[in-house]
């Protein structure tokens, strides 16, 4: 069965993108060639116990069993090892990326606390957007009184745009909930006067 966002990008999606952003040719329209989910587990990667239930979670979330990558260097600070387990990685493609899409779109995103949108901000030079989840359990699979804790996830939304501007519109048409977010302002630095400074300041007055 095809998925229904599949179904909805080929009949009501491409026409839309041609108009809105000028467009003849229906395969010049930007469109998503895959997603990127990762996992980052830390030191939690040595314990097999632990590495394994992040395993059932992922592969539950996103229909398909994870890889688990490797540290590449040995970092003291964060306790890692080179060649040790550093976290799980799920690529999708074609109707399980849709279906991914569909879930994450429609059910999870709504379910995060105080959730206000996606910053405009997340996409790269080469058109591809990444953002960050916190709690892996606003997802229907995960039943919450099994989890021992929770996980944040990375999502990245692999396009073949050329530009940030498209990939955010092409977005919006899978009904994103994408929020212009304004630069933060840099704060005025009060300058404190020094010593010598007041010593002027007190001859002047005299």
């Amino acid at each position: 069965m095809t998925p229904r966002l599949k179904e909805k990008y080929k009949n009501e999606i491409i026409k839309s993108l041609m108009s809105k952003l000028n467009q003849k040719n229906m395969y010049s329209v930007p469109k998503i060639k895959k997603i990127v989910v990762n996992m980052g587990l830390g030191a939690d990667g040595a314990d097999k116990k632990i590495l394994k239930s992040c395993v059932q979670d992922l592969s539950a979330i996103t229909g398909q069993h994870p890889v688990i990558t490797k540290f590449k260097k040995s970092i003291s600070n964060f306790k890692s090892r080179k060649g040790t387990d550093a976290g799980l990685k799920v690529t999708l493609r074609n109707d399980k990326m849709f279906e991914f899409l569909d879930r994450l779109v429609n059910i999870a995103l709504p379910r995060i606390k105080d959730f206000r949108g996606l910053s405009e901000n997340g996409c790269d030079k080469f058109g591809n957007y990444t953002f960050g989840i916190k709690e892996h359990i606003i997802f229907p699979e995960i039943n919450f009184d099994k989890v021992e804790k929770i996980r944040g996830m990375d999502v990245t939304i692999v396009t073949d745009s050329n530009s940030s501007a498209n990939t955010i519109t092409l977005l919006k048409e899978f009904n994103f909930p994408m929020v212009k977010s304004s630069k933060k302002k840099a704060k005025k630095i009060k300058k404190i006067p020094k010593e010598e400074d007041k010593k002027e300041e007190k001859e002047k007055n005299g």
